[in-house]
C-alpha cells in the first residue's frame, strides 16, 4: 500500500526514521514517499494496460512542485483546474500535449494561458463555456480539443461533498444537451468535439457507479462520432479510492476488469484523471503532542498540527489511522497490532485552533502518550497540504520527500514574516 512502516517499533518513511525527520525539519510535517507515488503510478498503467492510458494526475490532490516532477519525469500528464496549476504543470517540466483542463469557472485569462500552451484537451462544462472557448480559440487563430464533460446522474455512494456525477450538482452537461451539442458542431467554429468526459466524484470504493456511468455515455460516442465530431478521447475522470481504514478500496484491477468491455467499445483513446489514488497512500502527517488533557468524559491528545494543516477531518468527518511513531507495530487501522504492553483507549486527536471543529481524529484508540511524543497521521498525501490555510495565523507546515535513504525538502515552513507578505 504504501513505503511508511515500522521496523523495530520506529516508524520509518523508506528508509528514513520518522523521528529524523521531524528532528531535521521540525513539525507538523508533511512527509511524502517518491517509492510510494511511483509505485501507484505503475499501478494504473498496468491495470488498464490494454488501453495505453493518457494518465493525467489530478494536480489538485497535491500540488507540490517536487511531487510533480517525479510523476512527470514518469511519463505521467495532468489534469489541471486553475491557471495557477497549469503554471505549476509546466514548470515541473509537464508536455502540454498531456495536460487536461476541467473547472466549472475557466476565465478569460486562463483560457488564453492553456491555448497558448497548447494543451492537448479542455473539458467543458456548461455551453457558456463551450461558446467561450470557441470564441477565444478563434481570436487567437486555433482550434481548441474539447471533451464535453456529460453528468450521467449516477451516485458514486460516497460523502456528499465530493460526489459530481448527479444532477444536482455544478459539473458538467446533461445527456440530452450533450446530445444536441454534438448533433450541431458547426455551432462552435473554434473547437473539436473530440470527447466525452466523466467524473463521478472522489473516493469510490465501489466499481458499480464506474459502470452505469460508461453504458449511458459510451453509445452517445459511438452514434456521434464522425469527421466533424471526432469523439477520439473517453475521459472517465479519476475518483478510486484508497484505504483509509484499511481493507475498503478496490484495486486498480478491478476498476480496469469492470470497465474493459465498455472502454473497447468506445474505441476512443483512454484517459484516466487520478490524484488521491496516486498520493493518497504516498503521504503522511507528523505532528507532536503539546499536551495531554483529561475530562470527566474525555481524554484529549493536542498535537502541534491543526484543521489548518490538514481539513479533511472537520470539512468531511475523514477518518485517518493515527497511531505513535514510536511502537510496536503499526495502528490497527491499517493491519497492525496493538503494542501488546500498552493500554489502549478512546482520545480525540486535536489542534490548538479556537474551533471546536478542530480535530484530526475523533474516538481514536490510542496508547498512552506524553508531550513530545511523535504522532502519525496517515494516508495524508492527497488534500492535505493543498488545502491548508493560515487561519489562526499560523505559518504553513513544512513538506519533504524521500528517496530511499534519503530526503529532501520540498517546501520550507513558513515563517511569521511569510504571513505578511502582501499586506505591507
Amino acid at each position: 500500500m504504501d513505503s511508511f512502516e515500522y521496523r523495530g517499533g520506529r516508524l520509518h518513511a523508506e528508509g528514513v526514521s520518522a523521528e529524523q525527520l521531524a528532528g531535521e525539519y521540525g513539525t507538523p510535517l508533511y512527509v511524502y514517499s517518491r517509492r510510494t507515488l511511483l509505485d501507484h503510478y505503475g499501478k494504473l498503467a498496468g491495470a488498464f494496460a490494454e488501453f495505453d492510458p493518457l494518465i493525467c494526475y489530478s494536480v489538485k490532490a497535491n500540488s507540490n512542485l517536487s511531487v510533480l516532477k517525479v510523476l512527470s519525469q514518469a511519463g505521467c500528464g495532468f489534469d489541471i483546474v486553475s491557471g495557477g496549476e497549469l503554471f505549476r504543470a509546466l514548470r515541473a517540466g509537464g508536455d502540454p500535449k498531456k495536460i487536461s483542463y476541467a473547472g466549472v469557472g475557466k476565465t478569460d485569462s486562463e483560457l488564453d494561458e492553456a491555448l497558448a500552451a497548447g494543451i492537448r484537451l479542455f473539458t467543458v462544462e456548461s455551453l457558456p463555456e463551450l461558446e467561450r472557448i470557441s470564441e477565444r480559440a478563434e481570436a487567437l487563430g486555433r482550434r481548441a480539443s474539447v471533451a464535453l464533460r456529460t453528468n450521467p446522474d449516477v451516485d458514486a455512494h460516497t460523502h456528499a461533498h465530493i460526489t459530481t456525477g448527479t444532477a444536482e450538482v455544478k459539473f458538467g452537461l446533461d445527456i440530452e444537451t450533450v446530445r444536441r451539442t454534438l448533433s450541431e458542431p458547426g455551432r462552435y467554429p473554434g473547437v473539436i468535439l473530440d470527447g466525452l468526459h466523466l467524473h463521478i466524484g472522489s473516493q469510490i470504493v465501489e466499481t458499480e457507479p464506474y459502470v452505469l456511468a460508461l453504458r449511458r455515455v459510451v453509445p452517445i460516442m459511438n452514434e456521434f462520432r464522425s469527421d466533424s465530431v471526432p469523439l477520439s478521447h473517453l475521459d472517465i475522470g479519476g475518483g478510486f479510492g484508497i484505504n483509509y481504514r484499511g481493507g475498503e478500496a478496490q484495486p486498480a484491477e478491478a476498476f480496469a476488469g469492470a470497465i474493459t468491455e465498455l472502454v473497447r467499445e468506445s474505441g476512443a483513446k483512454l484517459v484516466l484523471e487520478p490524484g488521491r489514488f496516486i498520493v493518497g497512500n504516498a503521504g503522511m502527517l507528523l505532528t507532536r503532542v503539546t499536551y495531554v488533557k483529561r475530562t470527566p468524559k474525555r481524554r484529549f491528545v493536542i498535537v502541534d498540527a491543526a484543521m489548518n494543516d490538514l481539513l479533511r477531518p472537520a470539512l468531511y468527518g475523514s477518518v485517518h489511522a493515527i497511531w505513535p511513531a514510536k511502537s510496536y507495530g503499526p495502528p490497527p487501522a491499517r493491519g497492525g497490532e496493538p503494542d501488546p504492553a500498552s493500554q489502549l483507549s478512546p482520545a480525540d486527536v486535536v489542534g490548538p485552533i479556537c474551533e471546536s471543529g478542530d480535530f484530526l481524529g475523533k474516538d481514536v484508540e490510542l496508547p498512552e502518550v506524553e508531550c513530545g511524543d511523535l504522532i502519525a497521521v496517515f494516508s495524508a498525501g492527497a488534500y492535505g497540504f493543498t488545502m491548508s490555510s493560515n487561519y489562526n495565523s499560523r505559518p504553513r507546515a513544512a513538506e519533504v520527500i524521500v528517496d530511499g535513504d534519503g530526503a529532501s525538502l520540498a517546501r520550507r515552513r513558513e515563517t511569521y514574516e511569510d504571513l505578511l507578505r502582501g499586506e505591507e
